[in-house]
């Protein structure tokens, strides 16, 4: 029997309560603390799901994308909707970001395009395109590691998301494991 690698499925940990002792594998809220520094209760309960995000973005490699990868949350916060990776090269598509890719299959998995309660994960800070896209699909939350201070749309050139003149507002979690996910950006033009 094969599995459908785009079915939901939850993730290493999942099922535990949130006053349960954090383990390594345990995801979202009540997850591990930093092993290099001091606990940090906003951004450690999301590194187990951007380590997963992580994988992804190298997936984007041997087709020659921009390293980035995404994943979408249910909103119970523990079970994998959707994954994707930039995909613009091996696919000819201007708009095959990891995010865009990430929430059309969520979308598909979900069978509504809206996703509230759902939480985006991403190696890159949104560019306008995909910061539209997660507002659009009225996702509760966006977790980036990596800023994105030359196209980024969710706090540092431009704050699409927070941006008060729109009908929904994600929250924003930005710098999980920022430094993993700038090291596999800039490995990657430096060799372009």
């Amino acid at each position: 029997m094969t599995t459908d690698p785009t079915a939901p499925r939850p993730l290493p940990g999942a099922g535990r309560s949130r006053t349960d002792t954090p383990g390594p594998d345990t995801p979202g809220p009540g997850g591990p603390a930093s092993p290099t520094g001091p606990v940090d209760p906003v951004r450690d309960p999301w590194r187990p799901v951007m380590g997963l995000a992580l994988d992804q973005a190298r997936a984007a490699l041997p087709g020659g994308d921009v390293p980035v990868g995404a994943v979408v949350l249910a909103p119970d916060g523990a079970t994998v909707l959707s994954v994707g990776h930039n995909e613009r090269e091996a696919t000819g598509d201007p708009t095959a970001h990891a995010e865009v890719l990430a929430l059309r299959r969520a979308a598909a998995a979900r069978g509504e395009w809206r996703l509230p309660g759902c939480t985006l994960v991403v190696t890159l800070e949104p560019c306008v395109m995909c910061a539209g896209a997660l507002v659009q699909a009225r996702v509760d939350r966006v977790v980036y590691g990596a800023r994105d201070e030359k196209a980024g749309a969710a706090g540092s050139l431009w704050d699409l998301v927070r941006d008060r003149r729109l009908n929904h507002r994600p929250e924003v979690v930005e710098g999980v494991l920022a430094d993993d996910c700038a090291r596999l950006l800039t490995d990657f033009f430096r060799t372009r």
